[in-house]
């Protein structure tokens, strides 16, 4: 058919252009095979695959009807020649879930997908509102627990103590609050109340703390073991506290060259307890792995900050998750419970209310920004997308709070910091720094960017920085590798038990060999650059990177051209890295637009789980 090959041929067109990806024409050349009576079709199918590279999960009806300003100008003037709304179900193509799956295609509540990510949504959905449910629980023994482990202090509300109590006693439930808020002091906490259930009616205690990247594991780790030597608690319930994270691939075991985990649900986990933090960066396919991997009796505890960027590949789940409107509150008999169980000063608020709401718990106090934190402000504000709030805090004079309007003269001096920074732990290194301090050192500071290639992203930062520790000629190798270089491995290496997100840093041994030596699980081991995975240095790294990762000071980078990437939710993660201060270069222009630019992930699970929880 003549239609046929001219969507055909306008698709490779806009492949060779960059406006979509070859795999979306590839995609839709495998649809055009079926000789479909509606061209259209192909364009489609190019489109709802297309939608995937932006995070979206599938591609809603109404951006084909109205497509103005989404698309590139090309694609939109195609898009609005076809006549969508006479578009119906075609075998082998385009189905209905209810009445044909085997198509590549499937339309669901007014969304196009692709029949595996619409299979991921719902798989998803499915598996957190079956363990949406409440357990048996010694309340009095748990009523005493909450009493002993969160003493009462005042006479506001104890979040921590309310999602503890949530925690306990759901099969799932999802503990959401920004930084300093005490996410780790709680769950260490309610695994103490778990454990002393458990105890209680004699059951199994094996609990897994994991995280999607090293980086992540490991502050995991290294969190619970401070908070278990801070808190008192019984020797028999601390030791079986575990005080190592793995990484969410290493837990569910990586097969070499394939997309499947050696655990399933043909061969689920043995575990009893599953923590997983950093939540927001686990992506729509993953999740549905780890679901599926989870024995049918297991918990599950999300943790994570519902305002920090989603994961970089398609999908929004740990927002979807809690996107029930307002404060995530309670219905009146899940309420009710709390109030006598945390024994709290005043009502909860209370909605509506589903079974699924009643999982989720929010903390909502920051126990490390309080009101005289330049930082903590500007994150609430942004956070709010209120730019008078930014504008307000940014003129207010924080003392942890530094804004450079982002000139050539403001980019010369944010090079020259990151230079000084590196500058001082090269000379350490040469004056006999070891591979675990000069690892502990890169915790101080870090450089954040958005963007990846141009003199704005990691790419030309990083060549500019290391062409500044050069010409104080503190780098004298020509090569790629030399002593002190930071680097942050890219791609997993089961192998090597090296994971996306792992930061190593490169040591001459006595031997004259470099070898680049990574922290994990409280230990120091070294690798020879040879036998790395993709790696790339990290004088500068990306938010998105970042994520996982905390430092003492941060310095913040946005392009002075505005682009889709400069969103809300990017600029209050890069702002919540920092501890005790950052300095933020930008201009009036990109900061607005970031503030009030809030990611709208394209997806059904939002809607799959708080309407058919009902």
């Amino acid at each position: 058919m003549p239609e046929i090959n001219k969507a055909l041929i306008d698709l490779k067109g806009w492949a060779e252009n960059g406006l979509i990806r070859n795999v979306d024409f590839q995609f839709a050349k495998l649809v055009a095979e079926q000789k479909p009576s509606q061209p259209q079709l192909i364009y489609l199918a190019a489109l709802v695959s297309f939608e995937l590279a932006s995070g979206n999960v599938c591609l809603p009806k109404l951006r084909l009807l109205s497509a103005k300003g989404y698309w590139d100008e090309e694609i939109e003037s195609v898009i609005n020649q076809q006549d969508w709304s006479s578009l119906k179900a075609e075998a082998f193509i385009l189905g209905q879930p209810e009445l044909d799956s085997n198509t590549l295609l499937l339309f669901d509540q007014e969304r196009f997908y692709l029949k595996r990510y619409w299979e991921y949504e719902s798989a998803i959905a499915s598996q957190l509102i079956n363990r949406a449910q409440t357990v048996d629980v010694d309340r009095a023994l748990l009523k005493e627990g909450l009493a002993e482990l969160f003493p009462m202090a005042n006479q506001e509300i104890d979040w921590q103590k309310v999602a503890a109590a949530v925690a306990v006693q759901k099969r799932f439930s999802v503990i959401s609050g920004g930084p300093g808020t005490g996410k780790t002091t709680t769950v260490i906490k309610l695994l103490a109340l778990y454990i002393a259930q458990a105890k209680a009616h004699s059951r199994n205690i094996n609990i897994k703390l994991v995280a999607p990247t090293g980086k992540a594991a490991a502050r995991l780790g290294e969190s619970i073991s401070s908070a278990k030597q801070r808190l008192s608690l019984d020797a028999d319930i601390a030791e079986l506290i575990p005080e190592q994270a793995g990484t969410l691939h290493r837990l569910l075991g990586v097969i070499p060259n394939s997309i499947r985990f050696k655990h399933s649900q043909e061969n689920p986990l043995h575990l009893d307890l599953l923590v997983l933090d950093e939540a927001s960066m686990v992506d729509l396919p993953m999740m549905c792995r780890l679901l599926a991997a989870l024995p049918a009796e297991a918990r599950l505890i999300l943790l994570g900050d519902r305002d920090q960027l989603a994961s970089v590949e398609a999908g929004s789940v740990l927002g979807d998750i809690c996107s029930w409107p307002g404060q995530l509150d309670y219905g009146p008999k899940q309420a009710d419970q709390l109030f006598d169980l945390c024994q709290l000063p005043e009502v909860l608020p209370i909605s509506e209310g589903t079974p699924f709401a009643d999982c989720l718990a929010l903390l909502r106090k920051s126990y490390r920004f309080d009101e005289s934190s330049g930082i903590g402000q500007l994150a609430r504000a942004v956070n709010l997308g209120n730019k008078q709030a930014v504008s307000c805090v940014l003129k207010a004079g924080y003392s942890d709070l530094q804004q450079h309007n982002l000139s050539a003269d403001s980019y010369e001096l944010m090079i020259s910091e990151t230079v000084n920074f590196h500058a001082k732990l090269l000379r350490d290194i040469a004056q006999g720094l070891t591979p675990e301090q000069s690892l502990d050192y890169l915790s101080n500071y870090q450089l954040l960017c958005a963007l990846r290639e141009g003199p704005y992203g990691v790419v030309g930062l990083n060549d500019r920085i290391r062409q500044g520790l050069q010409s104080r000629g503190l780098i004298k190798e020509e090569g790629l590798w030399y002593p002190g270089r930071p680097i942050m491995i890219t791609r997993n290496d089961q192998n090597l038990g090296l994971f996306n997100g792992d930061i190593g840093i490169a040591y001459r041994e006595p031997d004259g060999r470099i070898k680049v030596f990574f922290e994990q699980q409280g230990e120091v081991r070294s690798v020879l650059p040879s036998r790395l995975p993709e790696h790339q240095t990290v004088y500068a790294m990306t938010v998105h990177k970042s994520q996982g990762s905390e430092f003492t000071r941060v310095a913040l980078l946005l392009p002075p051209v505005d682009s889709p990437l400069m969103t809300r939710e990017l600029l209050y993660t890069g702002i919540t890295r920092a501890r005790e201060s950052l300095a933020l270069f930008t201009t009036k222009g990109i900061l607005t637009a970031a503030t009030e630019r809030k990611t709208e992930r394209a997806g059904g699970l939002a809607l799959r789980l708080w309407k058919e929880a009902n």
